[in-house]
């Protein structure tokens, strides 16, 4: 069986991705399906690019309990809407520049993390808010509804 690929997309690639990157990572383990699952984060804009995830980001996953994933900010290319079935933003901007990115060639469901979990707002970036505490709870949720939808239909 194929992998499944999701790809996590914000800003910079240093928050609030990283931080989806990293949930999802660890929910599918703890689900024990991570074998079955590709997992990456990448960035709609340059400006931090090669830089590890932010400090906020790696102290409010360790207090939570959540390993952080090896990573370095990447940017999304137009290839990555050919190699992952699922490529999810944070917010309305995300999605507007992801397909952009991606461009009409994409065959990967392009869409938001909060609408996973019929949020109705999106994932505000911790990067301007301060606030990692609201934003790990926004991806929490998001991650475990992602989760919870592709094992209830079996895409994992």
């Amino acid at each position: 069986m194929k992998k499944r690929a999701i790809l996590f997309v914000c800003h910079g690639n240093i928050c609030r991705s990283t931080m989806a990157e990293s949930v999802f990572t660890q929910l599918a383990r703890r689900r024990g399906v991570l074998s079955s699952l590709r997992i990456d984060s990448a960035a709609t804009h340059p400006d931090e690019l090669g830089n590890p995830p932010h400090y906020g980001t790696r102290e409010k996953l360790a207090r939570e309990g959540f390993a952080l994933v090896p990573h370095r900010a990447r940017l999304l290319t137009r290839r990555d809407g050919l190699e992952f079935d699922e490529i999810l933003g944070m917010d309305a901007a995300n999605l507007r520049d992801m397909r952009r990115i991606l461009g009409p060639g994409c065959r990967a469901r392009v869409a938001l993390l909060p609408d996973e979990c019929a949020q109705s707002h999106a994932i505000a970036d911790p990067w301007y808010t301060g606030n990692f505490d609201e934003t790990f709870d926004d991806v929490l949720s998001g991650c475990t509804a992602l989760l919870d939808r592709l094992i209830r239909t079996e895409e994992v």
